[in-house]
This record gives C-alpha cells, sequence and structure tokens, in this order.
C-alpha cells in the first residue's frame, strides 16, 4: 500500500474517532450539563426539606437494595441449578428466564397486576383473597421476576467458566457437597455475583415502569420525577431529583466498571474453560444426568421446586396477557371475545412508531458500540482514550433523567428552528440507552479474535475500518445479534427514556399501553402488548435465522 493510501485510511480513522467523541457530546454530555446548569440551589433544597422527597429518596435506597438482593439470590440459585444440578426438564428451565429477557419489559407490570392485582388470578380466582400487593411487596415482586433473568445469565457464565476438575479435587479429599459449594463453587462464583449486584442495582434505580404501574402510594424517584414535571410543571425540581438518582447509578457504575475489568484479567490469567471445562457435546450426549454427585438427590428435588415456582410464574405472566386479551373483563366477564383487538387498531401508528424506531435504535446501537469497541481496543490512536468510558456512561444515567434531558434540549431548539424533532429523539433515547449492554457484548466477542488477523489483514494493505468492515463484524455475526436483539426487545418496550419525548404524531405502543393500564382498560392493554410482544419474536426469529445462515456462509468461507 503506498503512502498516499495508508494516509488516506488513517484520516478515515481519524474522522471515525472525531465522530463517535461528537456523537456522545451531543447525545450525553450536553444534554445532562444542560439539566444540571437549569436547576437551582433552592430546588435541591427543597429535596432534602420536604417530606415528600424525602419519602421518595428512602423508598428509593430500601427499593433497590431488596429488589437487587432478591434478583441476584433468585438468579444465582436458579443458574446454580441449571449448571449443576440433575435437574428434568433442564432444557427448559434455562429457556425460560431468557425468553422473559427478550420479551417486552412492559409485559411484567401488566402482567403482574393480571396475577396478583384485586381482581388477580392468583389472587382472586385461585385463592379467594380480596387484597391488594400494591406497594412495596408488590414493586419487589415485579422487580424481582423482571431482573433475575439479568442475574441468571451473568451467574450461568460465572459457573460455567469454573473448572469442574477444582470440584473434583475437592470431592476426592473428602469434602462434602455443601463444603465443595461453600468453600470451592461459591468463592470462585463470587466475581459473577457482585458484577450481576451493580448491574441490577443500576438497573433498578433507573427502572420507571414497573413502580408506576405496581408501585401505588410506594413514591420512588423515578416516578417522582415524571409526577413533578408533567403534574405539577415543577422543572427545575424534576431535574434536580433525577441529578440526586445519578449520584448513586455513578458510583455503581464506576464500581461495576472497575470490577469488570479486574474480574476480566482474573479470568484472562485463569482460563476457566482451557484446563477441561466442560466436556464437548458429544460426549455430554454419553453422560447421563445422575453422574454428576456434587449435587445430592435432596438438593435436586430443592433446586428443582424453586426452578419450577420461577419458571412457573414466568410462564404464568405470558399466559395472562394472553388469556387479559381475550376476555371481556379480566376477573369479572371472562367472557371470549376480539373487541379489544378491534379497539387497537386506532394505535396503528404506535404500534409501527414503536417497531421502526427501536429497529433503528438496535442497529445504530449496535455499529456505534462495535466501532467504538474496534477502535478503543485494537487501535492505538491518540483520540480513543476516554471513549471507551464515556460509551458506557449512559447506564449511570437514569431513564428520566436521561429523557428530561433531551426534552430540556429539544425544546431549546424546536423554539429557535420551529420543527419537531420528537422521532429523532426518540430514536437517540432507544440508541443510546442499551449503548452499554451492546458495548460490552461488542468487547466479549471481539476478544475472541486473535489480534493477527488485523495485523495479517494490515500487512496486505487493509485499512482500519476495512479490517472492521471485512474481517471483525462478518466474524462476530453471533455477538452482533445478541446485542440487536437485546436492544430491539428493550427499545420496543422501552418507557422511561422516552416519557417526556413522545408527542401527538409520535406516540410509542409501550406508552400506550401504561395509559392504559392506568385508566384500568385491562383488555386493550393485554391486547396491544400481546401484539407488540408477538411481532417481536417473529422478528427476532426472522433475524436468528439470517444470522445462523450468513454465520454459516462466512466459515464456509
Amino acid at each position: 500500500m503506498n503512502k498516499t493510501g495508508k494516509i488516506y485510511g488513517q484520516e478515515k480513522s481519524f474522522f471515525a474517532c472525531a465522530a463517535l467523541w461528537l456523537f456522545f457530546a451531543i447525545t450525553v454530555i450536553i444534554p445532562v450539563l444542560y439539566a444540571l446548569f437549569s436547576v437551582r440551589p433552592s430546588d435541591f433544597a427543597q429535596i432534602f426539606t420536604q417530606k415528600r422527597f424525602f419519602t421518595a429518596i428512602r423508598n428509593t435506597a430500601i427499593e433497590c437494595v431488596c429488589s437487587t438482593f432478591v434478583s441476584v439470590f433468585v438468579g444465582y440459585i436458579y443458574a446454580y441449578a441449571v449448571v449443576r444440578g440433575n435437574l428434568p426438564f433442564k432444557k427448559l428451565f434455562a429457556v425460560v428466564p431468557v425468553v422473559h429477557m427478550v420479551t417486552p419489559p412492559f409485559v411484567g407490570g401488566l402482567s403482574f397486576i393480571l396475577l396478583f392485582g384485586r381482581q388477580g388470578f392468583f389472587t382472586k380466582t385461585l385463592l379467594g383473597l380480596d387484597v391488594s400487593l400494591y406497594g412495596f411487596w408488590g414493586l419487589l415482586l415485579s422487580q424481582v421476576l423482571c431482573f433475575f433473568p439479568i442475574a441468571y445469565l451473568i451467574c450461568c457464565q460465572t459457573l460455567n467458566g469454573i473448572n469442574p476438575s477444582i470440584e473434583q479435587a475437592a470431592k476426592s479429599m473428602g469434602a462434602g457437597n455443601w463444603k465443595i459449594f461453600k468453600s470451592v463453587t461459591l468463592p470462585l462464583s463470587f466475581a459473577g455475583i457482585v458484577s450481576a449486584t451493580l448491574f441490577i442495582a443500576v438497573s433498578v434505580l433507573s427502572d420507571f415502569g414497573n413502580p408506576l404501574i405496581v408501585g401505588g402510594r410506594f413514591n420512588v424517584l423515578a416516578v417522582e420525577i415524571y409526577t413533578q414535571l408533567t403534574g405539577w410543571l415543577n422543572i427545575g425540581t424534576s431535574a434536580a431529583m433525577g441529578l440526586v438518582l445519578l449520584i448513586p447509578s455513578i458510583l455503581l457504575f464506576v464500581l461495576q466498571n472497575r470490577f469488570y475489568k479486574k474480574n476480566a484479567l482474573k479470568f484472562a490469567t485463569i482460563g476457566g474453560k482451557i484446563g477441561g471445562g466442560k466436556p464437548s457435546p458429544k460426549s455430554e450426549k454419553n453422560i447421563p444426568f445422575k453422574k454428576n454427585k456434587n449435587v445430592s438427590f435432596g438438593m435436586n428435588i430443592l433446586l428443582t421446586v424453586f426452578c419450577s415456582f420461577f419458571a412457573v410464574l414466568i410462564i404464568a405472566q405470558l399466559l395472562s396477557i394472553i388469556m387479559g386479551a381475550f376476555q371481556k373483563l379480566w376477573g369479572i366477564n371472562t367472557s371470549f371475545t376480539f373487541a379489544h383487538f378491534k379497539a387497537i387498531f386506532s394505535f396503528s401508528q404506535s404500534l409501527f412508531n414503536s417497531l421502526c424506531f427501536a429497529f433503528v435504535a438496535a442497529l445504530l446501537s449496535t455499529f456505534i458500540a462495535a466501532l467504538t469497541v474496534y477502535l478503543t481496543h485494537r487501535t492505538k490512536l491518540p483520540l480513543v482514550s476516554g471513549l471507551d468510558a464515556v460509551c458506557q456512561i449512559p447506564s449511570a444515567i437514569p431513564g428520566t433523567l436521561f429523557g428530561l434531558s433531551l426534552a430540556y434540549v429539544s425544546s431549546y431548539i424546536e423554539r429557535i428552528f420551529h420543527f419537531e424533532l420528537s422521532s429523532f429523539l426518540i430514536i437517540i433515547a432507544m440508541t443510546v440507552s442499551y449503548l452499554p449492554f451492546s458495548y460490552r457484548i461488542c468487547s466479549s466477542t471481539f476478544s475472541r479474535l486473535k489480534i493477527s488477523l488485523d495485523e495479517a489483514a494490515r500487512s496486505l494493505g487493509a485499512g482500519r475500518l476495512k479490517v472492521l468492515k471485512d474481517i471483525i463484524l462478518p466474524l462476530s455475526i453471533g455477538g452482533l445479534f445478541s446485542s440487536a436483539v437485546y436492544d430491539f426487545a428493550r427499545g420496543v418496550g422501552t418507557i422511561s427514556s422516552v416519557i417526556f419525548l413522545v408527542s401527538f404524531n409520535t406516540g410509542l405502543a409501550s406508552i400506550k399501553i401504561l395509559n392504559l393500564a392506568e385508566q384500568g382498560d385491562w383488555g386493550k392493554s393485554a391486547a396491544l402488548a400481546l401484539v407488540l410482544t408477538v411481532i417481536t419474536f417473529i422478528i427476532l426469529g426472522a433475524g436468528k435465522i439470517l444470522s445462523r445462515r450468513f454465520e454459516a456462509k462466512i466459515y464456509e468461507q
């Protein structure tokens, strides 16, 4: 490659770095700074002196600690049962949390009302109770069901990375099953447990849909931010509460990031799977489940009951949406009807907006994350320093604060230029909100590709961006698809980051579902949720088939 070509290739790489910095400055840094400078000291004083706001802060702390602890506990035990236990229907137990994770988030809060509300299937139909679970306990249950699949996936990865020979060595030295778990398995799982705890704590802090639908009078900051702006038009107070919520989120983010890097280094040195981790698929077929004697028969029964309980709750959530969509009035008039589906045709534009915006945002988020990971981890350009931190900062920004910040900036721009930015800002909000997750997925995927691939292509004259386009991305199609799937599923059901950005012309299905649920119109709400969920799964299924074919074609070549 001649000197001119090299300079041109370097210029493109520098331009890509500069473009990323400009993107993050406009979409992350400037909106948050704008919100910060729009707050007066009296707004902060009001938050810490008025009982209503102090109660919301206290409730948020209690909710965060309890929901995080229980979610991680359930997720770890569930993961241990699936990875180490000899459970019947193990594949079903393994799939259920994953399916729940890619289900649009609003399904959890809505189904909770259908199952545990005053006219709920479990509370009223089965148990005949006239109780209301709105408040702390209902919120705790709904958030645990919403977030434990994340802990399950993280802990599964950790447990699969533990070399079984270590546990076998302890067994051969006379240690019992409980001693092996307490002294070997649990300590080696600590990294995954802490990582899951920090990740879920940030997610719980910024959760908006569950507290709004289920929380009742148990006020939390995420909902109070929305109430103060839409109900009382207290813009300064709303922004100040968002900034208060930002402080613990940033602390958790810093801890999570530091622990993630330490964890990655530790596992890179140990190499859990190299020393004979899991047996090959062929050998696994010849090993019956009862060969694993690290878990006793009695413990297997307890683990089976434990997993069955949570699997049934997740399946019941999905079934309640289906049944609620076809009943005239949930819990009162159970006659079969299609009336709810006829009514949702009036929401077709909102449905189309949700799918279209989420699809574009998923592609953008995955592309930006892939480009950032490649430039920061596989090049030594001067402008890449700090890009990885900026790319992950949105995970520490509560959704309500981020949406509020974008709304502030958009109102300023619209006053000057007189055009509506709603659609564009919704896509930006979806893109940036789930960018940190895409970054982690792409980082993990790219780390499996040897750097010698880049060096070989560069020695043949390929520029950095050409290496990314023709080599790295095609070989990483599985990870890229996982990133896009998560971003799309979360984007379809996103509420907190877009609640301040929707307008009359740019409605979203998730906001319509929320409004219908608040009005008590459970039939229409369930019907719209069911249609959106089915379409989401169809799109994800089609994408999975295409990605597998593309991946097979790449490896054949």
